[in-house]
């Protein structure tokens, strides 16, 4: 690929050389609130507390690569799991710098941009729904078994 066509994931790593932070994780959810434009993550490296998993409380971009366990093919699992799940009624779309080269906005356009702010790079434990998602061995039915099971 050339630098381009590149796709970046948008819950990437925050120890690839070219990742950028993506958002803050902030509030009671953990939502990201997006960065008006890219830091290099290793200039934010050094402020973030020893002991604090960086991905807790920032999101990352990184390139989509193709040994990510969530990748299959061409597509990406992890979107097309987050797509199974109910559609957030009234999220708007948010402005993000990542877009034109987003790898989930390539495969899945805006409903992949409504529901981003809700991934976490790493789910709370505690958080069944949002760790199967997380989990590439999950799949379509077993996630519709799971909210069939625990309506809201």
């Amino acid at each position: 690929m050339t630098a381009e066509s590149t796709r970046w994931c948008p819950s990437g790593a925050p120890d690839r050389p070219e990742s950028v932070v993506l958002g803050v994780r902030s509030g009671a959810d953990g939502r990201v609130s997006y960065l008006a434009e890219p830091v290099p993550a290793a200039d934010v490296a050094g402020a973030i507390p020893e002991g604090v998993p960086p991905t807790r409380i920032l999101r990352f971009a990184s390139h989509c690569v193709s040994e990510c366990a969530n990748r299959r093919g061409d597509v990406c699992g992890l979107i097309d799991r987050m797509a199974a799940l109910p559609a957030p009624e009234d999220a708007p779309v948010p402005r993000c710098h990542l877009r034109a080269r987003c790898k989930w906005w390539h495969q899945s356009g805006t409903d992949a941009c409504r529901r981003c702010p809700a991934v976490a790079t790493v789910p709370q434990a505690d958080d069944a729904l949002a760790v199967l998602v997380a989990d590439p061995a999950t799949t379509r039915e077993q996630l519709a078994a799971w909210l069939a099971a625990h309506p809201h």
